[in-house]
């Protein structure tokens, strides 16, 4: 992580805040690349208590997305882990981190590119409010000052997207930039509430089951209960 590289990473942070631009502004693959990763990913606690992957890498393979869409259906990982406890929380090699301490997260991680992760809380006051996670593709731990420039960007990021309403953020009426990710699979849960006669969070649970079962892509799934390809049964009691 050379140090112009943090240079320009806080130039871009400084001109964004000076013009307003918010966190849309930046590019969160150049970001996570400036910082010494592959990949990245800001997530923003909804009121419900899920988090909500708001920004995300742009590069190829979709490294940040896949990884965070596999904790979200899983319900278990680092990013999970960080936004619950308000600490940061580092796994230098994926390789070597104890099984049980996500049983169905790190196999499913294994078949990703990914082997190191770090996970630290974003916080509005005391309050958790998220969580920004870097990925990279080689493992190894992060120097303390790497380490020190990630969470100084956490708080960063998040100032800068508060710039927008957090109440719009989490509606899909949102800055430039900031995408709802997870937008059809909100959608797709209310149909099946609707369909199932389910409360919204059991709707949910019913997608991440059938997702988890079968082995997809949770966003997957949502395009194909939208699309009418898959039907779910009310006697369906996939794990």
């Amino acid at each position: 992580m050379p140090r112009t590289d943090l240079d320009q990473l806080w130039n871009q942070v400084r001109g964004a805040t000076r013009a307003g631009q918010g966190l849309g502004s930046l590019s969160p693959g150049l970001a996570a690349r400036q910082l010494g990763y592959d990949a990245l990913t800001l997530c923003l606690a909804t009121p419900r208590g899920h988090l909500e992957l708001l920004w995300s890498d742009d590069a190829a393979g979709r490294l940040g997305p896949v990884l965070d869409d596999l904790q979200y259906t899983l319900g278990e990982g680092p990013t999970l882990d960080a936004a619950r406890t308000g600490r940061t929380i580092t796994e230098p090699d994926l390789t070597r981190t104890p099984i049980d301490r996500w049983p169905q997260f790190l196999p499913a991680a294994a078949r990703t590119r990914a082997r190191t992760i770090l996970a630290t809380p974003l916080h509005l006051g005391v309050v958790p409010a998220g969580a920004l996670t870097v990925y990279g593709t080689t493992a190894g731990a992060p120097t303390a000052h790497q380490h020190e420039s990630i969470v100084r960007f956490a708080r960063a990021a998040l100032l800068l997207l508060l710039q927008a309403s957090p109440a719009r953020l989490l509606t899909g009426d949102h800055a430039p930039g900031i995408t709802l990710y997870r937008a059809e699979v909100h959608q797709a849960t209310g149909m099946l509430a609707v369909q199932l006669a389910l409360p919204l969070d059991q709707a949910l649970l019913r997608l991440r089951a059938h997702a988890y079962a079968h082995d997809r892509a949770l966003l997957d799934v949502a395009h194909d209960i939208l699309a009418h390809r898959l039907h779910l049964e009310p006697e369906d009691t996939a794990p």
